[in-house]
């Protein structure tokens, strides 16, 4: 069987050699990205001015920073550092802290140091709270019923509803003065264009922050000014059933300028800035018509309130300081609003299960309805009645949107896409998920379907190890579930329940899948948001099958509607990845339910207020010595060097470098962080092993340890191919007596380390992403773990984008005169046929065999792009119940080369 290179049209007798061809002679050593093209908006241009809003000449320098060591109010670095550690990060408790500080002092004394530390922890909070930068305070105001109130009023009517809220402007101050965002904040609209194709990622990339520009700059006096977008998202959590039912309702804002891959990162982007008020009347008054009417009330007049520093400077600029140093003219805007659908009911002021942005009925939600907008609901008001807004345009009457007290703003324009509660949860789980079991259990006996539903726990159970993909061991058979389970589940349900149910129900789910990973990408483009669309129009199509089978009434379901407005959404705000509900959700974790455990829990929320503003304190102080260059490296390092002695380079210095490496910008704006191309010494796509063995072995040990007899033959003609590489004459056709001879032993490694470009996953700067590929005999001296790869071996245009599956059986390092070359070696799995499955969509691989044993090749690293997930295909097979996945990459005859295992490799496979 001979290999064929089709740009030189050369042969090769193995895949391995055809790998390490292209790899040396056609592969880019560097993803080859184009440069972006930028139209930034003309008038709203964002122009630096000074402290009183008078317009600086142009290129003028910003002022220098200020770089004074003074660690007021603590005492030194190791005062604030410790502070930081047991009260932010460790989150000790009280009595843990004063233990601590005891047995710090008793060592003192006996080591008769005469140094002094906090003397407890009153003294610590007490440093804390004189912290004086980057802070907004906690006020609070009341809400109350203003009707007329008699003694047989109901009870709600006498009560004082307390809202707790922080000056926002004051709150945005802080986050655009903020360094951590310096090159990472859009100071004004833009329009960018990649490849020919207008690009949407940020909220500043999108038609929504352009057109408002356009609006706010009809007002010549804004001209120049910076747009500063407020996104806003709420969600009532709950933090204990058991305690009564405790639950908080936040409200979290997020100024637009920042970057995407920054608000998913927090770094105090996202902030609470209100804990709205939850009335709560007795049973025969809850469920009152006027009693659900005031709850709604008093929440739009709350968030208006909450706004109402920064109405003014909607129309009149206010003067910002920003990260870079700069002074701007800002006019605020109403932003996209992060919520979930009883959240978007509550804020469009409409009735439960219409759609929030159209007037589709809700016994017709899968057919196209006309635009809900703002002046058209005020036009409804004015002229229906309560009963005719309510049965035919779904709108509750009473409820005025808090967004009408604002110039400019629609709230059913400003609600976002959110991926987690409409797709992930919603679509996914509730929907489909549900609609496959209660299926099985229609066609099937009782016994038959607990015993398919078995099966496919068992098949879930089964799926091999993959870096980053949470494991069900009993399936999906669990009570709790959390957005993270759900996510997991959408990577491996599909192999699992084939042949268990008709071919069109999984064209369906892939058809929903396709859509969902399109969604989740940190940018789209025309294309992509085509592709979205036609995803849209099969899962519509297939879909009908759960009619037919499962949902007879049809699909009426206000979450799967959502998903015909998300392609206009994307192109109003940017990528759905950056303002979904799981950035709050996140945040209630961080801003509620840990403040909440660490409570006395008798008036709970007063402190868990005084925890948040420590808390940012604490995060204001590390940006504020940060920006002065103070909490460079290790801090004992620093100790040393501060009495005198070197120790040498810091190892953090080093690591934030390397990181700084791929921290590609662009201009002024901002816009998606990218690879650098010009930076010679950037590696964005790397594979590399540790800087130590594990142990040594000869050839001929590994060779019988591994089954391959002519492992001496393959690695002199790999290293033939290293030393005289030449297209022209492949070390194949080289006679072996003229390769070089290797009698050196070979080092063996456990893993190595892949990073590569991959901006839709939790990636680090410039959408850098780094995983573990693993090689081990003993996993957690259990069972053998041996991951499967990628490597890149043809051109693009070529079968699987000229990509094959390998597992890797060993990571070997040779050295030959002194150059050493990190190798692996791989067993093949070769694609069935030259389509992906047409039901799965994905391809199916097999292992390469001669004469019925896997076959093992070498190739370099250099060759591996990253790692990839095999799913055996069983079909309508019933695995045994006690098989475990570590035996499935043996096990199985041909497997799915599962392309939602994370939403970079659905990209790469796409």
């Amino acid at each position: 069987m001979a290999f064929y290179c089709n740009t030189c049209h050369m042969s090769f007798p193995t895949r391995s050699y055809l790998a390490s061809h292209y790899n040396r002679y056609h592969r880019h050593p560097k993803p080859a990205h184009r440069p972006s093209k930028f139209r930034f908006h003309p008038r709203l241009d964002a122009r630096p001015c000074n402290e009183h809003g008078e317009f600086l000449p142009p290129d003028t320098p910003p002022p220098p920073p200020d770089t004074d060591v003074d660690w007021q109010p603590f005492e030194d670095r190791p005062s604030f550092e410790f502070a930081e550690l047991v009260f932010e990060k460790a989150q000790t408790s009280k009595s843990d802290i004063n233990q601590l500080l005891k047995i710090w002092a008793a060592k003192a004394v006996l080591q008769g140091d005469s140094g002094e530390f906090y003397s407890d922890y009153d003294e610590l909070v007490k440093t804390i709270d004189a912290i004086t930068f980057g802070v907004a305070m906690w006020e609070t105001f009341k809400v109350k019923y203003t009707g007329l109130i008699t003694p047989q009023s109901p009870s709600w009517h006498h009560e004082e509803y307390i809202v707790h809220t922080r000056n926002i402007r004051t709150v945005l101050h802080n986050m655009a003065r903020n360094p951590n965002f310096d090159g990472k904040w859009e100071t004004r609209p833009y329009q960018e264009y990649f490849k020919g194709e207008r690009r949407f990622s940020n909220v500043m990339s999108a038609n929504w922050a352009f057109r408002q520009a356009d609006k706010i700059t009809e007002n010549p006096e804004t001209h120049g000014s910076m747009l500063i977008p407020v996104l806003l998202g709420a969600d009532k959590t709950t933090v204990s059933v058991a305690t009564g039912n405790t639950e908080f309702h936040p409200l979290y804002a997020s100024p637009g300028n920042v970057t995407n891959e920054m608000r998913r990162a927090h770094r105090e982007s996202v902030l609470p800035i209100a804990f709205l008020a939850i009335p709560k009347a007795p049973r025969e008054e809850a469920d009152t018509p006027e009693f659900r009417l005031f709850k709604k009330q008093v929440y739009h007049a709350s968030i208006a309130r909450i706004l109402r520093p920064i109405e003014p400077f909607m129309t009149t600029p206010d003067v910002v300081l920003c990260a870079d140093r700069h002074y701007r003219r800002a006019i605020y805007e109403i932003g996209p609003f992060i919520a979930d659908y009883p959240e978007q009911v509550l804020l469009a002021g409409i009735v439960q299960n219409w759609c929030p942005k159209c007037l589709a009925h809700p016994d017709e939600l899968d057919e196209p309805a006309a635009a809900r907008f703002r002046q058209h609901t005020q036009h409804l008001r004015d002229t229906y009645d309560a009963v005719t807004l309510w049965d035919v345009f779904g709108v509750a009457d009473g409820v005025t949107p808090f967004t009408h007290r604002f110039p400019r703003a629609d709230i059913h324009e400003l609600l976002t896409p959110d991926l987690l509660h409409q797709v992930i949860k919603g679509t996914f789980k509730d929907h489909l998920v549900t609609w496959v079991q209660q299926y099985i259990e229609l066609v099937n006996t009782k016994q038959d379907a607990k015993r398919i539903m078995d099966d496919i726990d068992c098949k879930i159970a089964a799926v091999p190890a993959f870096p980053g993909l949470r494991r069900f061991p009993q399936g999906r058979n669990f009570k709790q579930w959390t957005g993270d389970d759900s996510k997991a589940l959408m990577k491996v349900f599909v192999p699992a329940i084939v042949g268990h149910v008709p071919d069109r129900m999984i064209k369906a789910i892939v058809a929903f899948l396709e859509f969902c990973y399109l969604a989740r990408r940190s940018s789209h483009t025309p294309s992509s948001l085509e592709q979205m669309e036609q995803a849209l129009a099969r899962f519509h199509d297939h879909r009908e099958v759960f009619r037919e089978e499962v949902c007879p009434d049809g699909f009426s379901l206000p979450r799967q509607h959502a998903l015909v407005h998300y392609v206009r959404g994307i192109k109003l705000f940017g990528s759905p990845y950056g303002l979904c509900s799981s950035i709050t959700e996140s945040k209630h974790i961080h801003a509620v339910k840990k403040p909440w455990r660490r409570s006395s829990r008798f008036k709970a929320l007063l402190q868990i207020l005084e925890t948040n503003v420590r808390m940012d304190k604490l995060a204001a102080a590390r940006v504020h010595y940060g920006r002065r260059g103070m909490i460079k490296g290790d801090v004992l390092a620093a100790a040393y060097r501060e009495i005198g002695v070197d120790l040498g380079s810091d190892s953090d210095d080093d690591d934030d470098a390397a990181a700084d490496k791929f921290d590609g910008r662009i201009g002024d704006g901002g816009g998606q962080a990218d690879v650098d191309d010009d930076d010679e010494d950037a590696e964005p796509l790397s594979v590399k092993m540790g800087s130590r063995a594990v142990y040594t072995q000869t050839v001929a040990e590994l060779a019988d340890e591994i089954g391959k007899p002519d492992l001496e033959s393959t690695i002199r003609r790999f290293l033939y191919g290293q030393l005289y590489p030449d297209p022209d004459l492949p070390s194949e056709d080289v006679p072996i007596q003229e390769c070089p001879q290797f009698t050196d032993k070979l080092s063996i490694f456990r893993s190595a380390r892949a990073t590569f470009y991959a901006p839709s996953e939790l990636a680090g700067p410039g959408g850098m992403h780094s995983e573990l590929i693993r090689s081990t005999p003993s996993w957690y001296q259990q069972y053998e773990r041996r991951d499967t790869i990628l490597v890149q071996n043809g051109d693009e245009d070529d079968l699987m984008g000229g990509l094959l599956a390998a597992r890797v059986m060993r990571f070997v390092s040779l050295t030959h005169e002194e150059v050493t070359y990190p190798c692996a070696l791989v067993q093949w799995f070769l694609p069935v046929g030259t389509m992906p499955d047409p039901v799965t969509g994905m391809w199916i691989v097999r292992p390469e065999q001669i004469g019925g044993r896997r076959t093992v090749g070498l190739i370099h690293l250099d060759t591996i792009v990253r790692s990839c997930h095999l799913i055996g295909v069983t079909g309508e097979t019933h695995l045994p119940k006690d098989f475990h996945f570590s035996q499935s990459h043996s096990a199985f005859r041909a497997f799915y080369l599962n392309k939602y295992a994370d939403y970079h490799f659905h990209e790469l496979l796409s």
